[in-house]
């Protein structure tokens, strides 16, 4: 009892130290955001601020380096790559589950053999397209890259829809159901806790997507938060108090979200690891 107490006891610990390494930066950019330059300059870096200041906040928020501009097209992106990946995932997903057209293993094993292709790779390609179509400095160059999908979503969703029972859906064709409505009513549903898994990577990968933006981008008008954030960092690098304000805020949204969504990524989990 005595060696399995001190094993559960080091586990803890190894658990403990585990935690306060990954949540130590995010506590250490809190504090800071919530100091004034002075005092950051002055103090440890790890002291508590005394005196606590939002102003930092108020500055990014709406004073003069707001950030609002950034968060609003950063948010439109989001949403427009959500529902395009999700929809165009779903659709590309199925076919590979369960349609029977030729090749359909020769162009599944070809779309997913490109998740091994870096991403720096194809950005200079990419830029020079989108350049010569006039879509430089547009929400449309921004968003186009990835709006129908990824390797990883198609995969992740065939896997998902191969272990639905056939005579769910084989009922559903007794019952005069099509192939739409069969994966509109019986597949989807049952896809739920995928689906949000699926929702939340692709809203954290976009979210912090900093590389594409930023080459397809000039000038504060089609900034996303990312990028606005960098240029933020350099061009004050000395106001580390408004810089980790600025990053506190980016972050924050995806800590809801995934507060919302806890739920169903376990559920998700729960249901693709002992297949």
């Amino acid at each position: 009892m005595s060696r399995r107490a001190a094993g559960v006891a080091l586990t803890y610990l190894v658990l403990l130290a585990g935690a306060v390494l990954a949540l130590g930066p995010y506590l250490l950019s809190l504090l800071t955001s919530l100091k004034e330059p002075a005092q950051l300059a002055r103090r440890a870096t790890l002291t508590w601020p005394a005196p606590w200041t939002g102003q930092n906040y108020a500055d990014v928020l709406g004073g003069q380096y707001t950030l609002v501009p950034a968060l609003v097209v950063t948010v439109q992106v989001v949403v427009v790559l959500l529902v395009g990946q999700l929809v165009c995932s779903v659709f590309a997903a199925y076919a590979f589950a369960r349609l029977r057209f030729p090749g359909r293993s020769l162009l599944f094993g070809g779309y997913l053999a490109t998740m091994m292709v870096p991403q720096v790779v194809t950005v200079v390609p990419l830029y020079v397209m989108f350049a010569q179509a006039g879509l430089r400095n547009t929400f449309w160059g921004i968003v186009l890259p990835t709006l129908f999908g990824s390797p990883f979503a198609v995969y992740l969703l065939r896997e998902h829809f191969r272990a639905v029972p056939q005579d769910l859906e084989d009922a559903a064709r007794l019952d005069g159901c099509g192939t739409l409505r069969i994966l509109r009513h019986v597949v989807v549903p049952l896809s739920r806790p995928v689906l949000a898994t699926l929702a939340v990577i692709t809203v954290v990968s976009q979210w912090n997507n900093f590389l594409w933006p930023l080459i397809i981008t000039t000038g504060p008008k089609w900034q996303t938060l990312t990028v606005a954030t960098a240029n933020l960092q350099s061009q004050y690098n000395g106001n580390w108090t408004l810089v980790t304000a600025a990053t506190t805020l980016a972050m924050a949204p995806l800590v809801v979200l995934f507060l919302l969504v806890n739920k169903h990524v376990t559920e998700s989990i729960s249901l693709t690891g002992f297949r």
